[in-house]
């Protein structure tokens, strides 16, 4: 069709905007752990502290549920493509205002107040995306090529966290024993030109052909989550459940890694961030190989090997940290990325499949959401406290392998929509499972 977008610049408006946001994102996971307990709760003892710091932290992930309810509900309603401008000026500035934030010891207790309010601005906004740039890609590619195209959604959380931890690793650096007094800035601050270019990228993108066509039927949800809630609220709340997996095995190795591997094994933090940077180009390239595979063997399928793969994975992770050998923790790191990018690369075809065009951003949207808070915002801190209470890693071992675990049961219960017409719309034809899982 004469002046729709081309297959470049859709994929390259998913990929940036998301990438963009999630360093947003993971700036501030950095921060939590390796500076933001004494800087902003200098009173707490040095465990209580970095609690604390994860409690600020974990703010944000109870934020995005939120968002993703908000936004979505206005994305299903409104457009996919106005509701991607708004969540990455949410978490752009806010991330900006972060780095201009005075500590405990300028303005008291008013700055954790002011970092919390921040940091539940910057998750609402985040909320939000995950969804939009997701169905900006799939809503526009073939249903033999939706994994494919999510794909490129999915490489913004890897390379968030490679150009973050890239940029925190630059701080550190140049900063030296500054990093606490104007170091940990660095990276806050230099979002605002990332802001720029990911909002001249994304203003570019045309509005999902299946959005507009629900549009033209007049089939748009008043009440997209209600609708939701009414009609599959066990997809939902499966859906939820399966997204558990892939932030609970991420977020150990990008946050709580950083504490336990520098307080408890010995480990450099430089040395840590540079491995899991490392692990990241991993991470990016086979998602996209994972996602070829789903495209060719189907999304549920892959996804319930992926989340397998985590729950088999949970003790060698901190098996190999605890040796203190660089390259067993960078295996151990390496093998993380793979377990995480097997389900991503699946997962945005399946959430895609699993919901209607009438409610898909909101259903995708919450489910991803509500699976990153369980996964994302509790692991770390049930892992400091469980570390605390045990003085050893084999209980958080223990707690992330059931977690993941109950991924794999919420995923195995999914069920696929098919009964897609050509045309995109969505038929009232019965559910079945193709994948064979």
């Amino acid at each position: 069709m004469p002046g729709s977008p081309s297959r470049g610049s859709i994929l390259l408006a998913s990929c940036v905007g998301t990438s963009i946001e999630w360093y947003d994102y993971y700036v501030f996971n950095s921060a939590a752990a390796l500076v933001f307990g004494s800087l902003f709760y200098p009173s707490f003892s040095p465990v209580a502290g970095t609690l604390a710091a994860f409690g600020t932290f974990a703010v944000g992930f109870i934020a995005r549920p939120l968002g993703g309810a908000v936004i979505g509900h206005f994305g299903d309603r409104i457009g996919r493509k106005t509701m991607l401008v708004l969540t990455l000026m949410l978490a752009g500035v806010s991330t900006f205002l972060i780095g201009l934030l005075p500590t405990y010891a300028t303005i008291g207790v008013a700055a954790p107040i002011l970092l919390v309010i921040l940091r539940l601005a910057q998750g609402f906004g985040v909320g939000g995306e995950w969804g939009g740039a997701l169905l900006v890609a799939t809503e526009n590619a073939t249903p033999r090529q939706r994994a494919v195209y999510g794909s490129f959604a999915q490489f913004g959380v890897p390379i968030g966290v490679l150009t973050s931890n890239l940029v925190f690793l630059f701080a550190v650096q140049i900063s030296g024993d500054s990093l606490k007094t104007w170091g940990w800035r660095i990276p806050f601050l230099l979002s605002i030109a990332l802001l720029v270019v990911g909002m001249v990228v994304r203003r570019r993108v045309s509005e999902s052909p299946e959005f507009q066509r629900v549009k033209e039927r007049r089939e748009v949800s008043r009440l997209p989550v209600a609708t939701l809630l009414r009609e599959r609220p066990g997809t939902l709340i499966l859906a939820s459940l399966a997204a558990i997996a892939p932030p609970a095995v991420g977020y150990t190795v990008m946050v709580y890694m950083l504490n336990y591997g520098t307080a408890a094994v010995g480990f450099d933090r430089s040395t840590l961030l540079t491995l899991i940077l490392i692990s990241a180009v991993l991470w990016i390239a086979m998602i996209y190989v994972a996602a070829r595979w789903a495209d060719r063997w189907g999304s549920k399928r892959i996804y319930a090997i992926g989340a397998l793969t985590a729950v088999l994975w949970a003790f060698p992770l901190f098996l190999l940290v605890n040796t203190k050998s660089v390259p067993a923790a960078l295996f151990s790191f390496l093998m993380a990325a793979v377990v995480q990018a097997i389900m991503a690369g699946a997962q945005g075809a399946l959430f895609t499949e699993i919901f209607d065009t009438r409610t898909r951003f909101s259903g995708a949207s919450i489910a991803y959401q509500l699976g990153g808070l369980i996964g994302g915002a509790v692991t770390p801190i049930v892992a400091t406290a469980l570390f605390g209470a045990y003085h050893s890693s084999t209980p958080i071992s223990l707690y992330l392998g059931l977690v993941c675990l109950v991924s794999l049961l919420a995923v195995l219960g999914l069920r696929v929509r098919t009964g897609q017409r050509a045309d995109g719309s969505d038929q009232q034809a019965a559910l079945h499972d193709p994948s064979g899982v």
